[in-house]
């Protein structure tokens, strides 16, 4: 008797599924889902109450999954990602993952090299070393700090890779701005060290664009937090590693 239930419990949702005029009806009909179902950055922040949690909406895209929207929101430093359903009723939090990519590691997502500038970095390594990494870098940022220690002891060990710091300081630290400015004006690495050490930096003695264009960059690259590298071939590698990783990405180029 429970399996027969069970086989007509089936049998009913089967039924319903055929008839459902959602994700399932817009497949067979072969209909773009987004003619039928939208949501605006502004309907998101409300419905995920971003305000209370200090965050902002950025992207809204259909998910790879029927019937579900794929939102990107930045809180501080850190980029969020949730699902929300059609009805606009359920959030969904965590990622999914195509059954082929299971034990794979995912490719890092690449950015034209060409579109940034290394002229007013502060260089970390020699200028003519063969592999230049670009890292977008906060003064109050406290893994920038961790990872500005990895890349000195890279630098000791490695003669042919050179990082060029980009300062890039983020809303929530009210002064990085000046600080970012007072580096960039001497593209000083030992400023970028007294900053990390806690230090106080003296006023900028330039009048520079260079912090506002590294801000402009970063955020045109799809850059939201900090550290953020960009390795000698456009791959993007967002947040800390120790230096021993670090080196297995930035020599392995084939990914």
């Amino acid at each position: 008797m429970k399996r027969i239930r069970t086989l007509a419990l089936v049998s009913a949702l089967a039924m319903a599924a055929s008839y459902a005029p959602g994700a399932w009806a817009f497949e067979e009909k072969g209909e773009n889902c987004a003619e039928c179902h939208t949501l605006t950055n502004e309907e998101a922040s409300k419905l995920l109450k971003a305000d209370k949690f200090k965050a902002e909406v950025k992207e809204i895209r259909m998910s790879p999954v029927k019937g579900l929207w794929e939102v990107d929101l930045v809180q501080g430093e850190k980029l969020i990602r949730v699902h929300l359903d059609f009805a606009k009723k359920t959030l969904i939090e965590g990622k999914f993952s195509e059954l082929s990519e299971l034990g794979e590691p995912k490719p890092l997502r690449k950015v034209d090299i060409k579109d940034v500038s290394m002229d007013k970095a502060v260089v970390m390594g020699s200028p003519k070393a063969e592999k230049k990494v670009v890292v977008f870098s906060d003064p109050d940022c406290p893994y920038c700090a961790r990872l500005h220690e990895e890349i000195k002891k890279i630098n000791a060990e490695r003669k042919d890779i050179a990082f060029y710091i980009k300062m890039y300081p983020l809303a929530i630290h009210p002064a990085a701005y000046e600080k970012s400015k007072a580096i960039a004006c001497k593209k000083s690495a030992k400023l970028l060290d007294d900053a990390f050490a806690g230090k106080k930096l003296p006023k900028p003695d330039c009048e520079t664009d260079e912090v506002d264009n590294n801000i402009r960059l970063a955020e045109g690259l799809g850059i939201h937090g900090t550290p953020a590298l960009v390795m000698p071939d456009g791959r993007l590698f967002p947040g800390y590693a120790p230096a021993d990783v670090l080196l297995g990405v930035i020599d392995d180029e084939k990914h």
